[in-house]
């Protein structure tokens, strides 16, 4: 049985394609009338059990009307199939009088509405169409919605647990150094970024550093930099250091980013076995502060190359530095000394960042990266990655 029903309006609204669901042929008929009553442009298909629904409930079919007296199915179990066989449509449920308490069970059970045969007329069955139209597409974009956000949820726990598990734990095996680090992520919510930092002792006692800050903000950026840091970690238990480890490092870079812009800045120090002595090379990044006597100053001669990634066959000139018994180091990202530390475009430099270590009195990382962060009072310019070595009195 199929119904064109009058009322459409100039605009030719969308015909509704309805199920009914009933084994009573005076019932069905019934139905139909008082549907053409309602104005609602219907396109009605009647089968009298639930064994001709599963054939007829294709993913056109948007409202079902099905009556809980079935020669093949009663009650709510009636209605789970019709769920079941049509999540995506509106389900009215008819019952008689004497079972009308069993609607609003079934209403409870996920139908939209119900509606008592005896009283059905143009007006109730209109309302009740519409509104069962509009409480399942409700439904249908929460339970979107609700499916989004535990998706969303469970990525960012998952690039939480993998962000935590790819920072860097300093390989260290003395007591005579002190070394701290700081790592801010520019990116709201993140972990990671593409900035990168990390430590390792050699098995000669020389101790290898290294900050980098890979161009750009996102995802890709932050793998590329976990790449270099985990190239870096490799070559240098491996023995190598200098321009043969920069080489190399500009080589996974070159491979791994996305596209010929990628650039990276990069500082590297070598402390020798005695701690007495470092070799850097700066590599188109801001110079590393050096304290020694008490007195905070910027390691000359920076920077000694120019970023990996920018030039073929790019040399790099080591800055050598007596470093004595009782001295600090400080490399980082620009992202500290591009931090805003007043009014909008008042960024900290690398003369604030003096000026706040001789203020505090030397080197407290936590303090200098709290009260930059303090001063900004709005996210970072930029990510933030620092390290601090400082040489330990015995």
């Amino acid at each position: 049985m199929t119904a064109s029903l009058p009322g459409a309006a100039a605009a030719s609204p969308e015909t509704l394609a309805l199920l009914l669901i009933e084994d009573d042929e005076g019932d069905a008929f019934l139905v139909e009338d008082v549907l053409n009553d309602t104005g609602i442009p219907v396109k009605l298909t009647w089968v009298r059990n639930l064994a001709e629904s599963r054939a007829r409930l294709t993913a056109e079919v948007q409202c079902v009307l099905v009556d809980l007296s079935l020669p093949d199915a009663t009650g709510l179990q009636a209605l789970e199939q019709v769920l079941t066989l049509a999540p995506h449509a509106a389900v009215l449920v008819l019952t008689g009088l004497d079972d009308a308490h069993v609607g609003a069970a079934a209403v409870a059970a996920d139908a939209q509405d119900y509606l008592v045969k005896q009283d059905v007329d143009e007006r109730l069955l209109g309302r009740a169409v519409r509104y069962a139209m509009e409480r399942k597409r409700a439904d249908l974009a929460q339970r979107r919605a609700q499916r989004r956000l535990m998706e969303a949820e469970m990525l960012a726990a998952e690039n939480a647990r993998l962000e935590r598990g790819l920072l860097p734990v300093a390989l260290l095996r003395t007591d005579a150094l002190e070394h701290r680090s700081r790592y801010l992520p520019g990116r709201e919510a993140s972990l990671l970024a593409g900035d990168f930092l990390d430590t390792v002792q050699a098995a000669d006692g020389s101790v290898h550093v290294v900050v980098g800050d890979v161009c750009g903000h996102g995802p890709d950026e932050a793998a590329l930099g976990v790449a270099l840091r985990i190239a870096w970690r490799t070559l240098v238990l491996a023995g190598h250091t200098g321009e043969d480890l920069l080489r190399t490092l500009d080589t996974v870079l070159r491979l791994e980013r996305k596209s010929a812009e990628i650039f990276t800045t990069l500082c590297t120090a070598v402390v020798s076995p005695g701690l007495d002595h470092a070799r850097l090379y700066v590599a188109g990044h801001p110079p590393p502060v050096l304290i020694r006597g008490g007195a905070p100053g910027v390691v000359p001669g920076t920077p000694s190359g120019p970023p990996l990634g920018v030039f073929p066959d790019s040399t790099w000139t080591p800055i050598d530095v007596p470093l004595g018994d009782e001295w600090t180091v400080l490399l980082y990202t620009d992202g500290l000394i591009e931090a805003t530390v007043g009014s909008p475009g008042d960024l900290l430099g690398t003369d604030g960042l003096l000026d706040l270590i001789r203020e505090q009195g030397g080197v407290d990382l936590d303090r200098i990266v709290d009260t930059v962060t303090q001063r900004g009072r709005a996210p970072l310019n930029d990510d933030l990655a620092v390290v601090l070595v400082r040489r330990v009195r015995p």
